[in-house]
């Protein structure tokens, strides 16, 4: 079992020792940290709770509520809700930051605390590690009873968000509504059950199904929305005759597409999909982190715009795309941030802007994703011992690709004509990750190769 503190937050498993894993103990001693390096900032005393549907997410609440009112600090509980709710909410509500209880992807067992700042936006790494230190040292000045903070239980948070999206131009009702498409959704039995329906509703989706969605908390699947784990839906897109299948993770940030015949339109380019449909009315700039598909560089390219890449990581997208002054930007997991409502991967305008899109086009899913560059990515990792140098070996890596483009800005980026290649050390395991992009299935796992071998061959070697 496992307990992870970062400058993103804390998360782990639920149960066991304290210090080990993600316990009552730990919940609080986080919670309290954050509350206090939020006090002492200039920003108001309040904070935005909100929850996936997991089945501890109640407890967990529960005790981080608490601890902030402890503080003093006012409370604005939306209950269960989305990330890129909470995220919007801390703005709506004037908020001095927000906490989202959520482990996204992770199995049932896990959850987390994913801490955000005045702006609806997780902590970079100076905050992030202000908010640790205080955890470490544990010197919490918590507030007589005739000062603790308030508690309101906030109701239509999730309505409010998809009024946002809504207000967006880009977001085409009409043509959805006149295309009559007939949807879909795994819900995988959380908070997305809750949030689709509601944006489905008001984009005008009269036929839509919804799978997993009556259990909130026991996953139907494992979560995380890969192809292995949403044979069910591609069983139902199938046998309703579906235009198109919408899945979510627990949290409702990644979004990933099914097309109208069960296959995957490929959560790698629902990013993808997004910006060529954002950069035809809308020019500009395009960000994703280093490992995401080359495809969204083509498709900006081919719009006369710039693609920026940026490290791995929301926060290290975020600070790019503000640098970039980017109109799009995201990560290859199928997560999509549109400045233009805010700066957070979100699932629900993803939705309305693929609907939009489909519905503008007149293509069919399937369609639509034969219209983008194809590319496959090859997702591997390599074990290392703790002797290991890491540092040492991507630095010889560099040495041995030096003759091909390259970037260090997050472990090894590799260019090559028509492939590429991203090393970079895990930052929670001792692994490096090794992600290859060729034309096919079976030229990405040959690229494969030939990086491990080269890797193999520099480790025997020190």
């Amino acid at each position: 079992m496992t307990l992870i503190k970062s400058i993103s937050g804390i998360r782990g498993t639920i149960g066991g020792k304290a210090g080990e894993n993600l316990t009552p103990v730990d919940m609080v001693l986080f919670a309290s940290a954050y509350g206090t390096w939020l006090k002492a900032r200039e920003v108001p005393a309040r904070v935005v709770v909100g929850r996936d549907g997991r089945i501890s997410g109640e407890m967990v609440s529960q005790l981080v509520c608490r601890s902030l009112q402890a503080l003093g600090i006012e409370v604005i509980d939306l209950g269960l809700s989305t990330t890129p709710t909470v995220e919007m909410a801390v703005v709506d509500e004037a908020a001095g930051g927000g906490i989202v209880i959520t482990a996204s992807h992770n199995p049932i067992e896990w959850n987390a605390l994913k801490l955000l700042n005045e702006k609806g936006e997780f902590l970079d790494g100076v905050e992030g590690a202000k908010v640790l230190n205080y955890a470490e040292q544990g010197a919490f000045d918590f507030v007589p009873v005739q000062e603790l903070g308030a508690y309101v239980l906030r109701e239509g948070s999730i309505e409010k968000h998809v009024q946002h999206i809504l207000n967006l131009e880009l977001v085409d009702v009409e043509a959805i509504r006149k295309r009559d498409f007939r949807v879909v959704v795994d819900c995988i039995n959380s908070t997305g059950a809750l949030a689709i329906p509601v944006l489905l509703d008001a984009l005008g989706v009269q036929q839509y199904t919804l799978l997993n969605a009556d259990d909130l908390g026991n996953f139907a699947h494992k979560p995380e929305p890969l192809p292995e784990n949403l044979e069910g839906i591609s069983k139902a897109i199938k046998e309703q005759g579906a235009d198109v299948g919408i899945v979510v993770d627990p949290d409702v940030d990644r979004l990933a597409l099914v097309c109208e015949d069960g296959s995957m339109f490929g959560e790698e380019y629902t990013l993808v999909a997004m910006a060529d449909f954002v950069l035809a009315k809308q020019p500009g700039n395009t960000v994703s982190n280093l490992s995401s598909s080359r495809a969204l560089r083509d498709v900006t390219e081919a719009k006369g715009q710039q693609h920026f890449a940026s490290a791995v990581g929301e926060v290290n997208v975020v600070k790019k795309m503000k640098s970039e002054s980017a109109v799009i930007g995201g990560e290859g997991n199928g997560g999509v941030i549109y400045p233009g409502l805010h700066y957070g991967r979100d699932a629900l305008v993803g939705i309305a802007f693929f609907l939009s899109h489909l519905a503008q086009t007149g293509k069919t899913c399937k369609e639509l994703r034969a219209s983008y560059p194809d590319y496959y990515i090859s997702k591997n990792k390599i074990q290392l011992t703790p002797s290991i140098d890491v540092d040492g070996l991507l630095a010889a890596l560099q040495a041995h690709y030096a003759e091909y483009p390259h970037s260090m800005i997050d472990g090894l980026k590799v260019d090559f004509p028509e492939e590429w290649i991203h090393i970079r050390k895990s930052n929670t395991e001792p692994i490096i990750r090794i992600y290859c992009e060729a034309a096919s299935k079976e030229q990405g796992q040959a690229l494969f190769e030939k990086v491990e071998t080269v890797v193999k061959s520099i480790l025997s070697q020190s």
